[in-house]
């Protein structure tokens, strides 16, 4: 059997089997969220879809890592990783990279 698909529930299986549009997944503490998300994200690479168009957003640094950490070890070294932070850092960096001249008075506070 696929790693991917290894010890996964029939409705974790069914979002990581969603490869169009995107996926909610919205459960209680412990049931494997990390899990699902990190597993439909190595799917959707392993069925052509481009890492750099990917966006997995968490609420906490420890979250993000963990997914990082986990699409590594069910893909292997990626040459472009998928965009996996938390909802403050990415927003961070979109405003970085696409400042407006009042973000970019702002941003020196960061």
């Amino acid at each position: 059997m696929n790693k991917i698909f290894h010890d996964l529930n029939d409705k974790q299986l069914e979002a990581v089997k969603t490869i169009d549009g995107p996926v909610l997944v919205i459960s209680g503490p412990g049931s494997g969220k990390t899990k699902c998300l990190t597993h439909r994200i190595a799917h959707l690479i392993s069925n052509g879809i481009k890492p750099d168009n990917i966006l997995a957003l968490t609420f906490t640094n420890k979250a993000s890592q963990e997914m990082k950490e986990r699409v590594a070890k069910l893909l292997g070294r990626l040459s472009i990783a998928p965009t996996i932070g938390t909802f403050h850092s990415v927003g961070l960096r979109i405003l970085r990279r696409y400042p407006s001249p009042w973000v970019q008075e702002q941003l020196h506070y960061f």
